[in-house]
């Protein structure tokens, strides 16, 4: 695949990465809840989901999710219903400094900031329609080799990745998180409302 192309595609990636929705939201909620770790591993496995999605393309099993109309809504339903739960717990979820009845109240655990960044990628199949549309317009039809094919599929991967680790580093910083933590209800609420109201979006289109 010429250099160009390899160009285009990151360039692509990068922006798409770049665009704020609910993976922000998630990544924010969970590095203000819980530590620059939880974002991290937010990050990443929303990033994973990601991957998956783009391995699905590259390797011609995604069309069977954009073309079979039945799964591709399910798949989206789910997706604006983990939404609307995830928005629900946190417009409610008590600041982490809060202590009830004497006792501090359960961290946010990583395995569920994992989770919520990989559900968020996972359960959103608009993404598999993205990146087949992306990698038609820009990757040759020559490019079949299985080296090639892993090399495509892992550039919104790093893409994704880089950047959402280069927005944990800020916000999870030492002089910015604790200034965070400090408004941590409000900040809560924000996003809360921002998934929820991506929620509605979806099952109102």
């Amino acid at each position: 695949m010429p250099t160009s192309s390899w160009i285009s595609l990151l360039a692509v990636c990068f922006v798409g990465a770049m665009s704020p929705g609910p993976s922000l939201a998630a990544v924010m909620k969970n590095t203000v809840q819980g530590s620059r770790r939880h974002g991290m591993v937010t990050a990443v496995a929303h990033a994973a989901g990601i991957g998956l999605y783009a391995f699905l393309v590259v390797t011609g099993i995604a069309v069977v999710i954009t073309e079979t109309r039945w799964l591709f809504t399910v798949i989206t339903w789910c997706g604006a219903a983990y939404l609307l739960w995830l928005g629900y717990q946190t417009i409610t979820a008590a600041p982490s400094s809060e202590a009830v009845n004497g006792e501090t109240l359960r961290q946010l655990s990583l395995q569920q900031a994992a989770l919520d960044g990989f559900l968020i990628s996972f359960l959103n199949p608009k993404i598999a329609v993205f990146l087949l549309a992306l990698f038609s317009q820009i990757v040759p039809p020559e490019s079949t080799t299985l080296v090639t094919r892993i090399l495509i599929a892992l550039i919104p991967t790093i893409c994704g990745v880089m950047w959402y680790v280069l927005i944990v580093a800020i916000a999870g910083h030492g002089s910015i998180l604790p200034a965070l933590k400090r408004h941590e209800r409000l900040i809560n609420r924000i996003f809360g409302v921002v998934l929820l109201a991506v929620a509605l979006r979806i099952l109102t289109l």
